[in-house]
């Protein structure tokens, strides 16, 4: 049979087997946090990240709230994609001449490899939020690109390869605070300048409370054999302030603007304590995902309370026709 996964075989990427008798369909690592309060001197919680295979290793961005309450980007390294080794000072960014062009702020970064460039993209301050594009071939260079979208925006997450000649960015328009909205939309370009054809994709609310408040796009879509595999944090309001919580949708593999399946139920929610008491409780938000096409094993690289960082795990075929049983009505 055809592997559900359509990608790379990746057989060192983290991994843990579901616990005996566990019935969930996305099961917690043992050893999380795997980043905890203080890592680096300058940065007191390194959370919301991403991290992508390098060099048979692997690499990535990091969101890293300095102690002075900035948010900021750092890079870093591992070898087995658990124990990260962050470098001690902001990643250095650069625009098209080499000359310095760094950002005000910087939170909830994302990376996707297209051809052989890195892409980043993260929540940039733009005379307000909006998405920052960059990219890099070493992690050691960084080089700015011109903002894809307008203010009010968050969530940039773009897909890994194009789709009929164009490429794909998901985004949640918002606002400039803390905002008490967001559905998910699509945009496209042919040459990661250009930005148009903005199409509303899914919104909040639906047959599942826990995404009643808003959405927005997480890790990298998965190509898979039945669609775009999106996970994607939902947010319900509560007496006590906001949750955040993990669902899942596959859309369609030449449309990605067309969601064919979508959770109903989440798939994590904060629970642990290191999800529900931090900086900011009760938040599970996913940045990430590395995947091993032969063995359909995804490992998910959520921020936990805004102070950690946790992995879960999931088997692709499972995942998948869980969404398709569990799935909202379109």
């Amino acid at each position: 049979m055809p592997e559900t996964i359509i990608g790379k075989t990746l057989p060192n990427i983290p991994w843990e087997n579901k616990p005996a008798g566990s019935s969930e369909i996305v099961w917690r690592f043992s050893a999380n946090p795997v980043i905890g309060w203080n890592p680096i001197p300058r940065a007191a919680r390194v959370y919301n990240s991403a991290i992508v295979p390098f060099n048979k290793e692997f690499a990535g961005v990091f969101r890293a709230d300095q102690k002075n309450g900035r948010a900021t980007l750092f890079s870093g390294t591992s070898k087995d994609g658990v124990h990260i080794d962050l470098n001690p000072d902001p990643i250095e960014w650069i625009d098209e001449n080499g000359k310095a062009k760094p950002t005000s702020y910087a939170y909830d970064p994302r990376v996707v490899k297209i051809d052989e460039t890195y892409y980043i993209q993260w929540c940039d301050d733009m005379n307000g939020p909006s998405i920052g594009l960059g990219k890099t071939e070493d992690f050691i260079t960084f080089m700015r690109m011109p903002n894809p979208l307008m203010p009010y925006n968050r969530n940039g997450v773009l897909f890994p390869r194009k789709i009929n000649g164009k490429y794909f960015l998901f985004s949640r328009p918002s606002d400039t605070g803390h905002t008490p909205f967001g559905n998910i939309f699509i945009s496209e370009s042919p040459d990661m300048i250009h930005w148009g054809h903005h199409r509303f994709v899914m919104g909040n609310g639906g047959q599942g409370w826990w995404q009643g408040t808003k959405i927005g796009a997480g890790p990298t879509p998965i190509e898979t054999k039945e669609g775009w595999l999106l996970f994607y944090h939902g947010v319900s309001g509560t007496c006590n302030g906001f949750v955040y919580s993990i669902g899942a949708s596959i859309h369609d593999i030449n449309d990605p603007a067309k969601v064919l399946y979508r959770t109903c139920d989440y798939l994590l929610t904060p629970e642990k304590s290191y999800e529900t008491t931090g900086f900011v409780p009760n938040v599970a938000f996913p940045c990430a995902c590395l995947t091993d096409a032969t063995t359909g094993r995804i490992a998910i690289y959520y921020g936990a309370a805004d102070t950690y960082t946790a992995i879960a795990f999931c088997q692709v075929d499972e995942l998948l026709d869980y969404i398709k049983l569990n799935s909202e009505v379109f």
